[in-house]
């Protein structure tokens, strides 16, 4: 069978002249490259140049969280599409002297002078994408100083200094940067500020056109110096706020001086021997292991990956964990939530029951309890390891360019609720629920790998899938992301949204038309979209050798690579 399949593959590449990612001769048919192998260190971002950033920062005696505060910063640059200093960060680091897992939660909180009033009295039914109003305190730059206060061993001015050098100097844009570029000047150009910071001659940057940031630049030799309270309690602060209150917004000074990061326990659920780790709300984390602990009382490997079986057993429980997404997720300051039950395999059973082999959900409630990102990974010679998420949320976020500071303001509050009594219903100094997740997995209570993948609520569907390929299926790193992913979207949001019609299932183009006939004939309605599954970065590390396996997303314009 080996034989005839190479035999095949060969006479496929003498009769077209396209070449495939089929065509490769090791590994499954969809892979696009092989893992990238390395013993002294890893890292894996989403854009070339800031994975190069980090292997410099490891090469220069740093360590993993050094080389990821400095691959952060540089994407801040080279990808303000999907993240910036105008954002929020989480993390989870596994620290090799103290063999434990550390979480961190570095986002910001609402407004202390908005009140869900003004929106009442403005006629809103919901928090609007773009412009002031959906402001929150962006804690990305807290959050490196408490990651390098906690694990750094470099000086904060070695790791911005790539970072400012290249803003200075300009680098080509690459490709999927430069669309979501040009696709977000329709939005976001009529706000003071972006054009002159985005739109160098007038126009987005294209591909392979060199861009300058010497604001950010300024900006971050300003942070280099200054420290967190230069950003947070100094003259950005100020113009910050000066901005905001001109552009008709309530994020002030004093919001931004008061912000503070919170150290977080990571929680798990043990998925067929394997403990995959995330982080408890306001984020989504959770949503993964639900799934995964619903998943489990299925044979999965033998329904076999790609059938019709496993894809809508998958959307099923996707369904499931989404219903309590949308009704608990929220502030743990604001709320009680009942994080321990929603993560039981005790509470699995029972959502399990309701899955029904040939036949799709279309409404469902949540259970009753009584009582557009970056993601980037890096790891170093002596055993640790960072998995980092960092996002401005929608695109380029809510298009509030403070004057001269060279980033975008994040529109993460457009995730609260207005319904009354909702969980995540908005109130001041509140943190939103949030969409990005980092994740973890340890085996044996030893680091095993650190992943994520970029994409709103795509993110716990895709963790999901990235642990099924692994461990169900067989996968390696680089064929577990490049595998045809599954997405279901309509589910109810935690901004108040029901589903009442079962959503829609897309699927990528690796699967077939008859999968898709038989999801129909289960009562699955399907919808194909483009560009919305993901993005994936992923580090694994071999118990026995300590040898690192490195992964990047084929979806994006992301590297991975070690030395």
């Amino acid at each position: 069978m080996k034989i005839y399949r190479l035999c095949f593959l060969f006479l496929c590449a003498i009769h077209t002249s396209a070449v495939h990612s089929y065509d490769r001769i090791t590994g499954e048919m969809f892979a696009s490259r092989s893992e990238v192998i390395a013993a002294n260190g890893m890292a894996a971002t989403s854009q070339p140049l800031a994975t190069q950033v980090a292997l410099d920062i490891l090469k220069q005696g740093g360590n993993a969280i050094d080389a990821a505060i400095a691959a952060n910063a540089m994407l801040g640059l080279v990808e303000p599409t999907g993240n910036g200093i105008g954002g929020d960060l989480f993390a989870m680091v596994w620290d090799a002297e103290t063999q434990k897992l550390y979480g961190l939660n570095a986002s910001g909180r609402s407004p202390k002078s908005l009140t869900i009033d003004y929106f009442k009295e403005n006629g809103l039914s919901r928090i609007p994408a773009y412009g002031p109003l959906p402001v929150s305190v962006p804690g990305a730059v807290d959050g490196w100083f408490e990651l390098h206060k906690k694990f750094g061993s470099l000086p904060m001015s070695a790791l911005l200094a790539p970072a400012i050098q290249y803003a200075k100097e300009g680098f080509p844009v690459s490709e999927l940067i430069a669309y979501y570029m040009q696709r977000s000047v329709p939005k976001l150009s009529q706000y003071k500020g972006f054009k002159e910071t985005f739109m160098p001659n007038g126009r987005a940057p294209e591909k392979g056109q060199i861009f300058k940031n010497p604001d950010l630049a300024a900006t971050y030799e300003k942070i280099a110096t200054g420290g967190r309270d230069a950003f947070y309690k100094g003259d950005i602060a100020r113009t910050i706020a000066a901005y905001m209150k001109e552009q008709g917004g309530f994020l002030t000074y004093e919001d931004l001086a008061s912000h503070t990061s919170d150290w977080v326990d990571p929680v798990s659920a043990n998925y067929r021997g394997y403990d995959v780790w995330e982080l408890p709300p306001n984020g989504q984390g959770i949503a993964a292991l639900q799934i995964l602990n619903i998943l489990e009382q299925f044979d999965i490997e033998g329904m076999g990956f790609g059938s019709p079986e496993y894809v809508h057993t998958f959307v099923e429980a996707k369904k499931l964990a989404f219903e309590d997404r949308a009704k608990y997720y929220a502030d743990p300051e604001f709320n009680k939530i009942p994080v321990d039950w929603l993560i039981s395999k005790e509470y699995a059973k029972s959502r399990r029951a309701l899955i029904e082999p040939n036949k799709a959900l279309k409404r469902i409630d949540a259970g009753i309890h009584h009582g557009d990102t970056i993601y980037l990974t890096v790891a170093d010679k002596a055993g640790n390891m960072v998995s980092l998420i960092q996002s401005n949320f929608r695109g380029m976020g809510s298009g509030m360019t403070p004057d001269g500071l060279g980033f975008i303001l994040q529109d993460r509050g457009e995730l609260f609720s207005l319904e009354e009594g909702h969980a995540n219903q908005y109130a001041p100094n509140k943190r939103p629920f949030h969409t990005i997740i980092p994740a973890f997995v340890t085996r044996n209570g030893k680091p095993w790998l650190s992943f994520g993948v970029m994409g709103g609520g795509a993110q716990p569907q895709m963790h999901a899938q990235i642990i099924v390929n692994l461990i169900d299926f067989g996968m390696n790193l680089q064929e577990a992301g490049d595998a045809p992913r599954i997405l279901h979207s309509g589910s109810s949001q935690p901004t108040g949204e029901h589903m009442e019609d079962g959503g829609f299932v897309s699927l990528e183009s690796g699967y077939s038309k008859q999968v898709r006939r038989a999801l129909l004939e289960k009562g699955h309605t399907i919808k194909d979209v483009s560009g919305w599954f993901g993005g994936y970065q992923a580090i694994m590390r071999d118990t026995k050798t300590g040898v690192y396996y490195g992964a990047s997303e084929s979806r994006k314009d992301g590297q991975a690579a070690g030395y």
